[in-house]
Order: structure tokens, then sequence, then C-alpha cells
């Protein structure tokens, strides 16, 4: 039996485990504090490092003020977040807009910088591509994935013979684009079919973004189906949701911190969190700096707490209903 079905026999041993290996002393801190740098872990098999905490690229585009959609930006990237969230279709282009503006005067060179495209054919995620780069100001992207994996047919258009993979791969030889991720917020069965469908093509994505979160939790979601997956082929696990776009706060049994350590404790190079005030930004990165992995106990009792809010399935709308679905309210973007 290898090292890591034996760590993923004992989920919580697991992945305090991984969690000391990528973090160092740092996993170990007997007493963290709201000060200080924001830990970096291991992003996959790419030798990249990068912030335990994203920021999160839709609420950019949300915030009124675009000017303080930038100063969200700059503080993130002063305070040691460098892993940056984007997608060409996030408020019609407005996130990439700020955060473009945002990287100018030598900012660009903090950021680990993420979009996502939403085109299926070729010529749609080409074009898409273009047009991201243009909006964030630069020649290339650090990671660049696939949106809304959220169709069973969506595995297979993406890699058919003029499907948005070549365009990609194109990308990526002409050094627009550095890593190849895929992102999805419905079905873990979808994301293990889109891992199945590269590996029987001979491709492995440097990326997977999905929800972690204490309500998947409770499911045969994301974190127990997709998560060994993505750790035993060392594939860079982005996870999003920690509070369910908000709306797991709404069920009153986890604190923002909690819903936000609970990720973190799952074996991810980066959580992705919305960010749309100073404030928010400021829990986020709280939440970094006093981070230590749950213990089996405190995982426990926090998972207890959310267990009937979990069995209403009220609080995964992302899951159950079309509302967070992009691509289904305008399929002319899959091209």
């Amino acid at each position: 039996m290898k090292r890591r079905d034996v760590l993923w026999g004992l989920p919580v041993a697991g992945a305090a485990a991984w969690l000391a290996h990528q973090l160092g002393p740092r996993a170990r801190a007997d007493a963290p504090k709201a000060t200080g740098p924001i830990p970096r872990r291991k992003l996959g098999r790419t030798g990249e490092l990068v912030s335990m905490v994203g920021l999160g690229g839709y609420h950019i585009g949300v915030q009124q003020d675009p000017r303080e959609s930038i100063r969200i930006i700059r503080t993130a990237l002063d305070s040691g977040i460098n892993f940056l969230d984007n997608c060409w279709d996030y408020n019609a282009g407005q996130s990439e807009i700020r955060m473009g503006q945002a990287l100018r005067d030598g900012y660009r060179g903090k950021a680990f910088l993420m979009t996502k495209i939403d085109g299926h054919s070729r010529a749609a995620a080409a074009k898409q591509i273009d047009e991201s780069l243009a909006r964030l100001q630069t020649d290339h992207v650090d990671l660049l994935q696939v949106h809304e994996v959220i169709r069973p047919s969506d595995p297979d258009r993406v890699f058919a013979e003029g499907g948005s993979m070549e365009a990609i791969l194109a990308a990526k030889q002409a050094g627009k684009v550095r890593f190849v991720g895929f992102t999805g917020h419905k079905s873990a069965a979808i994301h293990r079919k889109m891992l199945e469908t590269a590996a029987a093509r001979g491709f492995r994505f440097d990326t997977v973004q999905m929800p972690l979160n204490v309500m998947d939790a409770h499911d045969e979601g994301f974190e127990k189906i997709v998560l060994p997956m993505l750790v035993q082929q060392e594939i860079g696990v982005l996870g999003m949701k920690p509070m369910g776009s908000g709306i797991i706060l709404k069920s009153k049994t986890a604190s923002p911190i909690e819903c936000l350590h609970y990720a973190l404790s799952l074996p991810a190079s980066v959580v992705i969190t919305g960010c749309d005030s100073q404030r928010i930004l400021q829990q986020a990165l709280t939440a970094a700096r006093t981070f230590r992995p749950l213990s089996e106990q405190t995982r426990s009792a926090l998972l207890a707490r959310t267990r009937d809010a979990s069995n209403a399935k009220r609080y995964e709308l992302y899951k159950t209903s079309g509302n967070f679905d992009g691509t289904e309210q305008n399929p002319e973007w899959l091209g």
C-alpha cells in the first residue's frame, strides 16, 4: 500500500501530515498570530508556491467603486496573497479589467495570475484567451482553466477535435499560458469524468478547482471523491466556495473563520475566497495568519453542527440550482 493510501485511510491525520509537509514549521506553530506573512503551499507538481488563501475574482467586479477594487487587489498582494483568481465572463469583463489596472506599476510581478475561459470550441476558446490577456494587461497568465465543467458532455467537448483544449495547448506553446486546469461546481462525478477523459488522451491537468466546505463534506462530493484523486496524481487543488458564496453562513452553523479553517485543513494548495471590501479581505488575511490544522475533535464538532443543515440541501445551491451556471444561462459563451 502506498503512503498516500495510508494517509487517506485516516483523513484527519492524513491531511495534517500533508499540511505539515507543505508548510514545514508553520504548520506546527503553537501560537499563530493575526499579523505576519501569509503561508504558502506547493501547487501540485508545478514547482510554484502559492498563498494558502487566494483572492477571488468575481467579487472584485461586484464592488461599485473600481478604485476600491484596485485597492483591495493591491492590499492583498502587499499583504502576501499572491494567488489571484479571475474569469473571462465575470461581471461582463469588469473583474479582469480592474485586475489588469491593479497589476500595473510592478504589481504583476507579485501575482500568480489565474483566469478561466468558457469556450468549448477552439475558435471560442482562442478568442476568449486573447480577450482575457488584453483586459488583464499581460502577455501571459500563470494558470488558465476551463471554466464550469458542469455537464456530463463537457469533457468530451473540451477534448474533441476542434475543441477548446486545442486552443489552450496552442496558447501554452505560444507562451500565453504556463499551466492548465479546469473548474466546476456541480458534480464530483463530472470532475472525475474530466480527469479520466484527460488521462485517456495522455494529458494530466496541473490544477483542478472545486467547492470544498463544511456542507460538501457530508456528501459523496468533491472532498470524498475528487480530492483523493488529485492528491494521488499530484494535481494542485484549488478550493473554492468555502462559505458557499455566503449561503453557508445563513445556516448559522459555522462562522466565516471556521469555514475558511475547515477548507484550509484539507489538502488544498489554495482556498479561494471572494473579497468585495477591505473588511472581508482582512477577514481572509486573519484566517490565513491564525490558521492551525483542525484537530480531529474540532473537525468532528464542526461537522456535527453542520450535519442537519447539510441534509436540507439549502446551502449548496451551486449544486442544486442553476443560479451559478453562467454557461447554462449564456450558452453562446461555449461556442
